[in-house]
């Protein structure tokens, strides 16, 4: 009877029939409750990609806040994501619930990069572990945070001898800057390199000189990387891997590159295990390495932990400040008048004899609003890195399963009409009252909770150093016969586009 059923059975009815299974089996697996958040209409094995502009995913995102309100769900192929919204909504996940949504979910980009298997330790039950501080969960990713944060301090973060170092670096850049008299160029590099070195002395123990060929090509392949993580193949990637994971695109530049970038981390901490001395710690690699030994190989301190932590700071450390230094050149040559204003409060606080420091910051609320400004304006890290729901949860009333991705929507609050006088103009005034410095909570690149930037004060110092550094001793203007815009492009930061800009020597 079988074989004659089969034998009837046409092969357009059987691929019919299977056409019919998969999607019958996709319906069932992405099948909501009824308390889920609201969300678009979902087509098969794709979701709601559909909807999705991959150059600028902000503007479906708002348009689906302004249709479905402050929390919405989203189907990214396999994945499934809430969108939270508006500062009340992301302090109720981020900070009230905060415990129920520290983990990060796995994206297949990283997976490849930033994971390892654990034999023979203490961690032997968890097969595959994901390392480092952006990638790791639980116990791992605690211990990684308290520490990386322990040693920072030690190595003078908050402290005065980082922020000689950070003096000593703007010294180098003002230099650079100087090189170009007064011609247009582009600050992309040497910005990068010099924010990059902050963090390599305390990472490696040492700076690369600008015209460093193999640093050079190192910062190029981090730039290109990241450019790439945004572009669509490498999110769908993320979505089927599987399907795409022998198929040409950026996703295998992005996996090619970063695999370079372990190199160049392994190789600092080869040379570092050649001469090191358990009883002097230079940076941050000795200090890990003497926890690698304590440890004796059977706990959370392992040197693929090492690699990934050390990479994780050397890119965050890197990218962020760096790009948010080259927004904020773009809006002081876009809008001289408040150069201008910065300009004079700088002559009159520091003058042109010394360098800025960190100390005068409280004299300088006019700089110091402008630089917030570039910040929110600027706006480069719109969403928060997606997080994963621990166990079943409730969101203003809406019920959330546990393994679900989360996705704080920070232009919501950057950008809020009701929190903010002008939100789409760029306005230092947001950050003053009766003309001193004034930050509320809507103020959150840094995102919030427990998982927020570890290196805010860092970033925040290296900011106002370099930004009043360089003001103090150029005026940016665009170049001849040349208009400057604020266009952006979108990856895992939000940049402005290349430009050419004019360091004139003041």
């Amino acid at each position: 009877m079988l074989r004659f059923l089969w034998e009837s059975i046409s092969v357009q009815v059987l691929l019919v029939f299977l056409v019919v299974f998969l999607l019958v089996a996709d319906y069932m697996k992405h099948r909501k409750p009824k308390s889920f958040p609201p969300h678009p209409f979902y087509l098969p094995i794709v979701g709601h990609m559909y909807l999705m502009n991959f150059s600028n995913p902000l503007m479906t995102v708002q348009k689906l806040n302004e249709k479905y309100g402050d929390i919405f769900g989203l189907e990214m192929g396999t994945a499934s994501f809430v969108f939270v919204n508006g500062l009340q909504m992301i302090k109720e996940v981020l900070v009230n619930q905060g415990e129920n949504f520290l983990d990060r979910p796995e994206m297949a980009l990283y997976k490849e990069l930033f994971s390892k298997r654990v034999e023979g330790s203490a961690l032997a039950h968890s097969v595959l572990s994901l390392a480092g501080l952006l990638s790791s969960n639980g116990h791992l990713w605690k211990q990684q945070r308290r520490f990386t944060l322990s040693t920072l301090r030690n190595f003078g973060l908050g402290k005065r001898s980082l922020e000689e170092r950070i003096q000593e670096e703007c010294r180098y850049l003002v230099d650079a800057f100087g090189d170009e008299q007064g011609h247009p160029f582009d600050p992309h590099f040497k910005i990068n390199n010099a924010v990059s070195n902050i963090i390599c002395s305390v990472t490696f123990g040492d700076r690369f000189d600008y015209h460093d060929e193999d640093f050079q090509k190192l910062l190029r392949l981090i730039d290109e990387s990241i450019t790439k993580s945004g572009a669509i193949m490498s999110q769908l990637y993320n979505s089927f891997p599987s399907i795409l994971k022998f198929i040409p695109g950026s996703h295998q530049t992005v996996i090619k590159n970063w695999r370079l970038m372990r190199s160049f981390v392994k190789e600092r901490i080869d040379k570092h295990k050649e001469d090191w001395n358990p009883s002097e710690s230079r940076d941050f690699i000795d200090c890990y390495l003497q926890e690698i030994a304590k440890d004796k190989g059977d706990g959370a301190f392992q040197e693929e932990n090492l690699v990934a932590c050390s990479l994780d700071l050397f890119l965050a450390g890197t990218e962020t400040t760096s790009t948010t230094i080259r927004w904020g050149l773009l809006f002081m040559a876009m809008y001289p008048e408040i150069q201008a204003r910065v300009q004079a409060e700088i002559d009159t606080v520091i003058g042109q004899a010394r360098q800025p420091a960190l100390d005068d910051r409280s004299n300088m609320p006019y700089t110091n609003a402008v630089i917030h400004e570039v910040q929110r304006k600027g706006n480069i890290a719109p969403f928060i890195l997606p997080r994963l729901t621990m166990k079943d949860t409730v969101v203003d009333g809406f019920y959330i399963p546990k393994g679900t991705g989360v996705i704080a929507n920070l232009t919501s609050v950057m950008f809020d009409k009701n929190e903010w006088e002008t939100p789409d103009t760029f306005n230092p005034g947001h950050f003053l009252k009766d003309g001193q410095f004034w930050k509320g909570e809507s103020f959150v690149p840094f995102s919030i909770g427990k998982r927020s930037c570890p290196g805010e004060l860092l970033a925040r110092t290296e900011l106002f150093l370099f930004f009043t550094a360089l003001l103090q001793k150029f005026t940016f203007q665009a170049p001849p016969d040349a208009t400057l815009n604020l266009q952006f492009k979108m990856s895992i930061t939000l940049s402005p586009k290349p430009y050419k800009i004019c360091a004139v020597p003041r």
